[in-house]
């Protein structure tokens, strides 16, 4: 039997919609990982992505609650430390595979020990004075800096992020909004707040 041209698109329409139903329609991952060296009646608060904040309570497994879509990036840190610890994140940023399989190996190391804290600093050179970049540390915590005759002229200025984070917690420094006119680029913007001493700077550069 010929299947005259619109017949032939339902047809085309249904299959598709079949596959996808068998594939099990948009293709989203759970984040999640373990936990260990978590004291009892003590908790350890987890982002994933700057946000969809849980609170782990107990050793063992741990999921988010919201999901990543494939190919999505995901990015766990420690955003409230245990009293009398500190945890640190194993495996805790990535992208999801083309498949939207579930991640599970992200792991929370937690050992006993005071925890100090320090701000994530930031050095910021070429904005032109009086334009204005919006960074973001770990996607929540904003750090406004406007140009001044210094960036302007090629020199560099100094800011820290308002929220100091805890020894053993992560960051990840973004551009929230570029200024007017320029494109501001990071380096060396992930990596890990030590137990002593200060972070290695984050640069940034706009031209």
């Amino acid at each position: 039997m010929k299947l005259t041209p619109l017949i032939a698109v339902a047809v085309v329409t249904a299959v598709t919609a079949l596959t996808l139903t068998a594939c099990g329609g948009a293709l989203n991952a759970r984040i999640g990982g373990n936990v260990s060296g978590l004291a009892g009646a003590t908790s350890v608060g987890l982002l994933n992505n700057g946000s969809d904040a849980i609170t782990v309570s107990a050793n063992g497994s741990f999921t988010f609650d919201k999901t990543v879509s494939s190919k999505g990036a995901y990015l766990v840190t420690v955003n409230k430390q245990p009293t009398g610890e500190t945890c640190t994140v194993v495996n805790g940023s990535g992208t999801v595979d083309s498949r939207g399989n579930d991640v599970t190996n992200v792991q929370v190391n937690c050992v006993a020990g005071s925890t100090t804290t320090s701000a994530v600093s930031v050095n910021i050179s070429g904005l032109a004075s009086g334009a204005t970049v919006v960074l973001l540390d770990n996607g929540v915590d904003a750090l406004s800096v406007t140009g001044n005759a210094t960036t302007a002229a090629g020199g560099t200025i100094t800011q820290l992020f308002p929220t100091p984070l805890a020894s053993g917690s992560n960051y990840s420094v973004t551009v929230g909004t570029q200024p007017t006119g320029h494109t501001c680029l990071v380096t060396n913007g992930i990596g890990t707040i030590p137990t002593s001493g200060s972070a290695a700077a984050v640069i940034v550069t706009c031209n």
